[in-house]
């Protein structure tokens, strides 16, 4: 399926509809020529005539077997999706009236997402009548998003949507860790014995 998009994607020896084109290759200098001309160098040298920029004036055409030039691309494809960061979203969930050491153990949790890379979306749901005690909500909120301050910053203050008070806390950028430089004493200057 992903070799059909590659495919359908660039129009290749008789599918070029332009009348002149320009002509790249690996030992080939830039030069603008009819296309008729093109189909012929391309048949002589036993490659495809690939077209790469279709928007440009006249359009950018390259001389390359038209398997490897699917191939380099996949292969480029392939790279940036390695080099790509992949961010997770983890959630924490409270109630208003979460106590101490449900709170604390959250929080360790929270430290190591975020030292792991992953942004925290941490909620608080209110059951029935609970939502009474939005400012608790708000408060605990607030409280989790300052003991967090080291590890990561707040992206957004908390929000009331419907049920769920929410806020979202993304890691720091690590920084490198400046050296100190050791000091330095002066060195006092050695008496002479002086002798007679």
């Amino acid at each position: 399926m992903k070799n059909d998009n590659l495919k359908n994607q660039y129009r290749v020896n008789e599918q070029i509809r332009a009348h002149e084109v320009r002509i790249v290759g690996d030992d080939i200098e830039s030069t603008v020529m009819p296309l008729h001309k093109a189909l012929n160098l391309a048949d002589e040298k036993g490659l495809d005539l690939v077209e790469i920029s279709p928007t440009a004036v006249p359009p950018v055409c390259r001389l390359i077997e038209y398997s490897k030039f699917l191939y380099q691309l996949k292969k480029r494809q392939k790279e940036q999706k390695a080099k790509q960061v992949k961010i997770d979203v983890k959630e924490i969930r409270f109630g208003p009236q979460t106590d101490d050491h449900d709170y604390n153990f959250k929080l360790k949790h929270a430290i190591s997402f975020l030292q792991d890379g992953d942004k925290v979306k941490a909620y608080v749901f209110f059951k029935g009548r609970s939502i009474l005690f939005k400012e608790q909500g708000e408060i605990l909120l607030l409280r989790f998003a300052k003991d967090l301050e080291d590890y990561g910053k707040l992206e957004m203050m908390p929000l009331l949507e419907g049920k769920r008070m929410t806020i979202m806390v993304a890691p720091k950028k690590a920084t490198p860790a400046k050296k100190e430089k050791p000091v330095v004493k002066p060195q006092e200057p050695k008496k002479e014995e002086k002798s007679e």
